[in-house]
């Protein structure tokens, strides 16, 4: 196993932003930049030994930055915070006090604002681990930043092992009480690119999910039998998506609220062979099957567009600081935010 790092080009203001390359000994190499924490590429084999990238992302940073991708923003493979998914009218109250952030989706706020941590350049160092490759990133969040309260000191640590393991390991810490709900934004498609995701197969170890109203949850959180948001058998993303208007774009309900680490789902395709397996410490995971992915001429060639990509964000639920029901977001001073995701690479 090696890590390498290069650098991956500058930011609009100047700041320079590094590519750090983590390659394990199956030939699974993978590309993060701290500039938004960003998977730019996992390249792993297929069931015939072939290697191709199996998520939707740029070789070049001023591809993300360019004003046709952030003009129509699928968040590719960044990380998504403060708060990750909608949280409705831009409202919620911390310890009695109500905070409002940016009406940046609809009329509702959308994964941490106008600039999240997606747009951040984070400080990054190389960590040793024994077994593992990885990169651990840092950033410090100022009290008021996108109307969020209290100073938020937040990593994320990746690690790549020979076990085809990809762990995605989140702290943060707090100097006032404030809400955090951190997620990673990559799209997979296990066919490198050459199809959509309709014929991806996906299981899901969710038997509910959040009802919700125009993306905002009611508070209620349903069974998912007999009705087309079912994944607890394995089926194709395609079966029953004729009669969702933009796809499927919900989470589900993973009944994992003591933070154990537990099997979320698998993803696999078969004409690839591919498989991603997700596991979990965070008690739900948005199924996004990129309706709203936009096609964008990169290098002069055609890439991406409606259902190019599946994203699985391991998360908690939207909209949590409005529902008491919900497993809480809050973070008081003195408690430390841990969660874990690993995206686990194989072939079928």
């Amino acid at each position: 196993m090696k890590i390498t790092s290069k650098a991956f080009g500058k930011t609009k203001d100047g700041q320079d932003v590094t590519l750090f390359t983590l390659e394990n000994d199956n030939q699974v190499t993978i590309n993060i930049s701290n500039y938004g924490g960003l998977i730019t590429s996992i390249y792993a084999p297929d069931k015939d030994g072939n290697i191709a990238n199996i998520v939707c992302g740029f070789d070049k940073l001023d591809d993300y930055l360019s004003e046709a991708y952030l003009g129509s923003y699928p968040y590719f493979g960044c990380i998504i915070g403060r708060f990750g998914n909608r949280i409705a009218n831009g409202k919620y109250t911390v310890e009695g006090v109500e905070y409002t952030g940016a009406i940046n989706n609809g009329p509702n706020h959308l994964h941490g604002g106008l600039i999240g941590f997606d747009r951040k350049v984070w400080d990054a160092e190389i960590v040793e681990i024994p077994g593992k490759i990885g990169v651990k990133i840092s950033y410090l969040s100022a009290d008021g930043e996108e109307g969020y309260p209290g100073n938020l000191k937040v990593s994320c640590t990746y690690t790549l092992d020979n076990e085809n393991k990809l762990e995605l390991a989140y702290e943060a810490e707090t100097d006032k009480t404030t809400i955090v709900n951190l997620t990673n934004h990559s799209y997979f498609n296990l066919t490198a690119g050459k199809e959509n995701v309709l014929n991806h197969s996906l299981e899901l170890a969710a038997p509910k999910y959040t009802e919700a109203v125009e993306m905002i949850p009611t508070g209620n959180i349903v069974s998912v039998e007999g009705t087309v948001f079912d994944f607890i058998k394995t089926k194709k993303l395609g079966k029953d998506i004729a009669g969702l208007a933009d796809g499927y774009d919900l989470n589900y309900v993973l009944d994992n609220d003591e933070g154990k680490l537990v099997y979320a789902g698998c993803l696999s395709e078969d004409a690839s062979g591919r498989t991603v397996k997700v596991y979990t410490t965070q008690p739900g995971i948005q199924l996004y099957t990129g309706y709203w992915i936009p096609e964008l001429t990169i290098d002069g060639v055609k890439k991406f567009g409606s259902y190019s990509g599946v994203a699985l964000e391991t998360q908690h639920y939207p909209d949590s600081p409005n529902h008491a029901n919900f497993p809480t977001t809050e973070l008081k001073p003195g408690e430390k935010l841990t969660e874990n995701t690993i995206y686990q690479f194989g072939t079928l």
